[in-house]
């Protein structure tokens, strides 16, 4: 009987896994100027890929079950199309997207990760920025960060500190 019980997918404890990846920033300016930063698709593709990369087509519907999508371009001809939808969007405070399904909550193709961005105002009126990439097994968080996470995401966060700036 373990052993039936130990091959199936369905036989799970209940808790969290540990798989996570995680930046945080100080970034001079208000949870509210971030938040705009993230669901405004003009100024989400200033700033949200790695530059010389650039995000093209972006299509925000920031609510719960709405569409997260654009597509990445690198520089020597890459293409890297994102889907996603939000999980929770609380405005100002925090954003939760995932892979793991369309807009009409159906599974999509191979999970990879749910993101979370958590904005919490600082006294001097500043926003903690916590960013959270949490990955489904422990194979996959590698390869997100072989792929360049902290790199990646570190200089995407320095970029929307930059554009925040001017908002």
């Amino acid at each position: 009987m373990a052993n039936e019980t130990d091959n199936n997918p369905c036989n799970t404890p209940g808790t969290a896994h540990a798989f996570d990846l995680v930046l945080e920033r100080i970034i001079d300016a208000s949870p509210e100027k971030v938040f705009r930063a993230y669901t405004d698709p003009a100024i989400l593709t200033q700033w949200f890929a790695p530059k010389p990369w650039k995000v093209v087509d972006p299509i925000i519907e920031p609510r719960v079950g709405g569409r997260f999508n654009f597509t990445m371009h690198g520089p020597d001809g890459e293409v890297f199309p994102n889907s996603g939808v939000f999980l929770e969007v609380i405005p100002n405070r925090r954003i939760i997207t995932t892979d793991a399904f369309t807009s009409e909550w159906k599974p999509s193709g191979q999970p990879f990760m749910v993101a979370q961005v958590d904005m919490e105002p600082t006294a001097d009126g500043k926003t903690k920025y916590t960013a959270v990439a949490r990955h489904w097994n422990a194979e996959t968080m590698k390869q997100h960060e072989q792929m360049g996470f902290h790199e990646g995401w570190g200089t995407v966060a320095d970029q929307l500190t930059e554009i925040v700036k001017t908002l």
